[in-house]
């Protein structure tokens, strides 16, 4: 067996960014920038104020408060540039740009207006109020790196930029191959024995979540020839095929000897974790095509981790992303659990903040076949290798789930 965080890096180091597509900006959310997004004008583009008032030269105040002026045309959003007229104030409106000749703002509370005069009792500061150009972005500046996650603000920071089109890494393409002669579909009903499969569909949704575009193939027989050519078929035009069960060392265990025989490459196929031992991780070629392989385990939360830990960051990968590792969070732990040391565990946990301090709380079943703990979590505690117990009140390392 390997360590988790070797195995995690040799499979991250195997993932090369797929290629690069255009797409509009109102579907680019959650997409992968596939160049730096450039300031090809200043941001904002012009001096402007933030606020509604009246905009005038800072030195046309002399002598001892109160002052007076007189009001001499408005700028609004959007409108034409006035100039200011020496000696006067110009009404201004948020947004609006600021007149030719004005250095100050001063807001529409802070003066007495009688008709067309302003009476000013206290003395502005210059500059205030005026966002000016390039304040947030100069000319030319990266706004956005490559590999960056389009999230809404950064979607939103594009339109502000004026660009309607956005350069992204295409989606990776993935296969779902369910194996087991007892499955059947959820919902269909079959022989005493069989069990509805729902494995596929966590890994479907985890997969698009992740901004993928996921299948699910029809099941896979517990027979060798049969799990050999549903292989061979899924790793046509997949950028990364995913199989679940049939991959540790029983008789009817299939899905590993098939992966060989349908021209898969692996790199390990042992994983010191739990749940999740029995994990394969591959490679196929098929002329310039490089196709990722991933065989979990078939219980479902061992399924449901595997794919967490190392299905989520590769897809993340293969777009590009500078940042496919979930980050890490300090947690304190409520719950205990005695274990056998030697291998790295992830619990499965519920997070809430207590007194101000985020707090993990351990699920009482553990199991590698429990199906319901992770429709209830929303974290995994990271257990070293080396600790027996976990006790309550200490501190760990979590992954929030929904960042996993």
């Amino acid at each position: 067996m390997i360590s988790f965080d070797e195995a995690l890096d040799r499979l991250l180091t195997s993932a090369t960014p797929l290629g690069a597509e255009r797409v509009p900006l109102d579907e680019a959310a959650g997409r992968i920038l596939a160049e730096d997004l450039l300031a090809h004008e200043a941001l904002p583009p012009f001096d402007h104020t933030a606020m509604d008032g009246y905009a005038l030269a800072l030195d046309t105040l002399v002598g001892d408060a109160p002052w007076s002026l007189p009001v001499r045309g408005e700028s609004a959003a959007g409108g034409p540039l006035p100039t200011l007229e020496p000696g006067a104030a110009c009404r201004i409106f948020t947004g609006a740009r600021l007149p030719e000749g004005a250095d100050t703002i001063v807001p529409q509370e802070d003066v007495e207006r009688t008709g067309d005069t302003i009476t000013l009792q206290t003395p502005p500061q210059r500059g205030t109020w005026i966002r000016r150009r390039g304040a947030d972005l100069a000319l030319g500046a990266i706004a956005l790196a490559r590999g960056a996650r389009l999230t809404p603000g950064k979607v939103a920071l594009a339109a502000a930029l004026d660009r309607p089109v956005l350069l992204v890494t295409r989606r990776p393409l993935v296969t779902i191959l369910c194996s087991g002669d007892e499955l059947r579909a959820p919902g269909i009903p079959g022989e005493p024995g069989s069990i509805p499969e729902s494995n596929g569909y966590f890994v479907a949704a985890a997969a698009r979540a992740a901004g993928a575009i996921a299948r699910i193939a029809p099941f896979v027989a517990d027979d060798p020839d049969h799990a050999r050519d549903a292989v061979r078929h899924a790793l046509r035009g997949a950028d990364l095929v995913v199989t679940i069960g049939g991959v540790s060392v029983g008789d009817r265990d299939v899905m590993r000897p098939a992966l060989e025989a349908a021209g898969v490459t692996l790199d390990f196929w042992r994983v010191a974790i739990k749940p999740g031992k029995p994990l394969c991780v591959g490679r196929a070629t098929q002329g310039d095509a490089t196709t990722h392989v991933l065989g979990l385990p078939g219980n479902p939360a061992s399924a449901s981790l595997t794919f967490t830990l190392f299905g989520l960051p590769l897809l993340r990968a293969l777009q590009g992303d500078l940042s496919p590792h979930a980050p890490r969070l300090s947690v304190r732990i409520r719950g205990s659990v005695r274990r056998q040391p030697g291998r790295t565990e992830f619990l499965r946990a519920r997070l809430d903040v207590t007194s101000g301090e985020l707090v993990a709380h351990l699920f009482p079943n553990q199991a590698s076949g429990a199906v319901t703990s992770f429709a209830e979590a929303d974290a995994l505690i990271l257990v070293p290798a080396d600790k027996d117990h976990v006790a309550d009140g200490e501190r760990l390392w979590a992954l929030r789930l929904s960042e996993a």
